[in-house]
């Protein structure tokens, strides 16, 4: 067994630790902590295929970003744990049989009657190959339609997302800035004369 197999094999040990952590711990913090593992792990495994962009991405964006967004509002909000243990009693059968049929599933890809050794090996790349201009490259040449149409699916998504969050209510008063640039002050102030009382 080679240097790569053995690095392989811890990565694949921790990222199914960590997987597994993160739906059987009750504590949604830590569930959120041993995720944020499993994402790095993911991503030590994207470098080992050479697919660096794919992998800093993965840092950058799910633990740079969502599970930090994650993290903040799993520590503000007030977590009753009480109904998620009884839950986690309450489905756990159906829990095992999908775990079951998953892990089903993958021995059936990876067993003898299909065999890793049918899949061809991953050709090396030289030392300049750029992982980023080859995803480029596929993306927006192979799959240049499918990406403008999911590009356009999700600017349809930001515009309906901000025009329902956009709601205003008729009750709430808002200011208009172009009446504010001709207030003036004889409009807002008022003087008022009024006679000096004596203290008794």
């Amino acid at each position: 067994m080679g240097t790569e197999q053995i690095i392989f094999y811890f990565f694949a040990a921790v990222l199914v630790f960590a997987g597994s952590m993160v739906v059987t711990v009750r504590n949604p913090v830590f569930a959120a902590l041993f995720l944020v593992l499993a994402f790095f792990t993911s991503a030590g495994l994207w470098l080992m295929l050479e697919a660096e962009f794919l992998a800093m991405t993965l840092v950058l964006v799910y633990v740079g970003a969502v599970m930090v967004l994650f993290l903040f509002v799993v520590m503000m909000l007030d977590i009753n744990l009480a109904p998620l243990q009884e839950g986690f009693i309450k489905y756990l059968p159906v829990g095992a049989l999908v775990a079951l049929l998953i892990v089903v599933e993958i021995a059936m890809v990876v067993g003898p009657r299909f065999g890793l050794d049918k899949i061809p090996n991953p050709v090396g790349h030289a030392a300049d190959f750029s992982n980023t201009k080859e995803l480029g490259r596929v993306l927006y040449t192979v799959y240049v339609y499918p990406f403008e149409i999911a590009s356009a699916i999700l600017l349809v998504a930001i515009i309906a997302a901000i025009a329902l969050t956009l709601r205003r209510s008729r009750q709430s008063k808002y200011i208009k800035p172009e009446q504010q640039v001709f207030v003036k002050r004889q409009d807002r102030v008022r003087l008022v004369s009024m006679t000096a009382e004596k203290k008794q």
